[in-house]
């Protein structure tokens, strides 16, 4: 089975995704636990087009294999793009790893790589309750940040 590049219309307010999973039963997985939460999808198998819808929209959340496209976490360029992205984008994206050395919802992992969530690979068909705890649990983080950007900008 091949993985299948998916390419959603996104209007003004639709919840965005993007997948990065080169192998194919983990991406529609993956797809399928994003859609049921009401997502709207990109997928990438080639990481210049990857790259280049990264830069080009700022979705909401952004799924990355661990050793997409044959790289590891410190050579991946998805992950290294998030990281480049301004703070201002970065805080509103919720980037999450897959991979088979992760254990679900480490903490810890998730600081020491930079990114929001670590999802096992075993864990991935139980993705849209760990996705959906760890997406509220960005926006309570956040929301004093935000509060205070907003009373800032106010004054």
């Amino acid at each position: 089975m091949e993985p299948h590049n998916r390419l959603d219309l996104f209007e003004p307010g639709d919840q965005t995704a993007l997948v990065c999973l080169d192998v194919p039963e983990v991406q529609r997985i993956v797809v399928d636990q994003l859609t049921a939460l009401g997502y709207k999808i990109h997928t990438g198998l080639f990481v210049e087009d990857i790259l280049l819808k990264l830069r080009a929209h700022l979705y909401d959340v952004v799924v990355v294999a661990e050793h997409f496209n044959a790289s590891n976490l410190e050579t991946n360029p998805i992950l290294a793009e998030t990281l480049r992205a301004p703070a201002e984008q970065r805080r509103r994206q919720f980037v999450t790893v897959v991979g088979s050395s992760f254990a679900t919802n480490d903490e810890l992992e998730a600081f020491q790589h930079s990114v929001d969530l670590v999802v096992g690979l075993a864990d991935v068909v139980n993705l849209r309750p760990v996705v959906r705890r760890g997406l509220l649990r960005a926006r309570e983080f956040y929301a004093p940040l935000h509060e205070a950007m907003k009373a800032a900008e106010a004054a």
